[in-house]
């Protein structure tokens, strides 16, 4: 099982929302949650075992993708001690996201999971609503054939929507509000919907911090145990940063909970 594919999808899913509407000019969002330089660590353990790190930085310096200015925003993850002999995990799944409209303009992942290898480049455009996908043959060792995906406007990839969220207000949802999210990922559109629980003060390795919480509605799996499996609990400040997730799996409860924060410039 492809465990911290399953994790990081976890935390990165329920971070989609797909914001105002675009039309011919790129939309423009009001961040105050995030800068260049961000990064944030976390654990992940099962059960008692610790079985990975993962880490999501903000490059110090930005980049230009389709004429826009991007922040390029990288996630990697890996298996640590034990867990490492019995499943090697080495992933890597990035971003560059617009400034100023807070969408992706390339996504790409590199995954190695044991014997398993992926990667995969994603260009975004959003002009023409079309995702162009290349995927690397491990066999051949060259490049397949571009794929083309038409999608909706304003999509969000596994991670610039988790930092799209960052910029939402949360003041006027309520407990009990759902909130619809829809993102591209392997070749397919998804739809997800996410239940704000509420407001709590949750206990860290930063200290004691006044978060928000929120649960992806699951529909039936194998993999999950229930409909509210998943719970994510963000911070409730300007920053929203992701403080601990909890899925409760058939096979026991995975836990990802925070371990440094280093705010950007």
């Amino acid at each position: 099982m492809n465990f911290l594919k399953v994790i990081i999808f976890a935390l990165l899913m329920v971070t989609l929302l797909a914001g105002d509407r675009v039309r011919e000019k790129y939309r423009f969002v009001k961040n105050k949650s995030f800068q260049k330089g961000e990064v944030l660590e976390y654990k992940v353990h099962y059960g008692f075992v610790n079985a990975a790190t993962a880490k999501m930085v903000i490059s110090d310096d930005l980049a230009e993708i389709n004429g826009r200015k991007c922040y390029k925003i990288e996630v990697t993850g890996r298996s640590v001690g034990m867990f490492d002999l019995f499943l090697k995990i080495r992933d890597t799944w990035g971003t560059y996201l617009d400034t100023a409209s807070i969408i992706t303009h390339k996504f790409y992942r590199k995954l190695q999971e044991g014997k398993y290898r992926k990667h995969e480049i994603v260009d975004f455009d959003h002009k023409n609503k079309l995702a162009r996908v290349r995927t690397f043959h491990n066999k051949k060792k060259q490049w397949r054939p571009v794929e083309t995906f038409t999608i909706p406007e304003n999509v969000q990839d596994l991670v610039s929507g988790y930092y799209y969220l960052r910029t939402v207000d949360f003041s006027s949802v309520k407990s009990g509000d759902i909130i619809k999210i829809n993102a591209f990922f392997d070749d397919e559109l998804y739809d997800f919907t996410i239940k704000f629980v509420g407001r709590e003060e949750l206990k860290t390795k930063l200290g004691k911090i006044r978060s928000l919480v929120l649960s992806p509605v699951m529909p039936e799996n194998s993999l999950f145990d229930g409909e509210n499996s998943i719970r994510v609990w963000l911070s409730d400040d300007i920053n929203k940063v992701p403080l601990k997730i909890k899925a409760e799996m058939f096979v026991g409860a995975v836990e990802i909970d925070i371990t440094d924060f280093k705010k950007g410039d």
